[in-house]
């Protein structure tokens, strides 16, 4: 079932798509395969324990969620599917439950300088005004 037929709607598809290839395309730079793949979490002492703060993640502490939500949305909007819509908001739920898990465990990593991260950057959504 859709919401909506139309071949309009895949015009800011492709603009959801290209933003969240964007997206992850800088949040891989400075992070290294062990990073990526949760062997620094996993075997500290093999792997090198840095809090990476530049780039992207000086305006999202957690961008490739923000990634991931641009990829669904714009299947969401380019198909207007009902189901795609359902799997958007399990994805936001679920990614707001991952977000957590993971602050808590990056914030008993790194201590103070992440919790003065956390509170410098927004999780997921950037803000749109640089801070004053």
């Amino acid at each position: 079932m859709h919401y909506y037929t139309t071949g309009a709607t895949w015009i800011p598809a492709i603009g959801l798509f290209w933003s969240g290839f964007s997206i992850y395309s800088a949040a891989f730079k400075g992070f290294d395969r062990s990073q990526l793949s949760g062997l620094a979490e996993l075997e500290p002492t093999r792997h090198r324990q840095e809090l990476i703060t530049t780039g992207i993640r000086s305006r999202a502490r957690h961008p490739i969620y923000l990634g991931h939500l641009c990829e669904v949305l714009g299947w969401c909007v380019g198909t207007g599917l009902i189901a795609l819509y359902a799997l958007a908001v399990f994805a936001i739920v679920t990614g707001a439950l991952m977000i957590r898990i993971e602050d808590s465990e990056l914030e008993a990593r790194f201590g103070d300088q992440y919790r003065a991260y956390r509170r410098a950057v927004p999780a997921v959504l950037p803000r749109l005004a640089a801070n004053r």
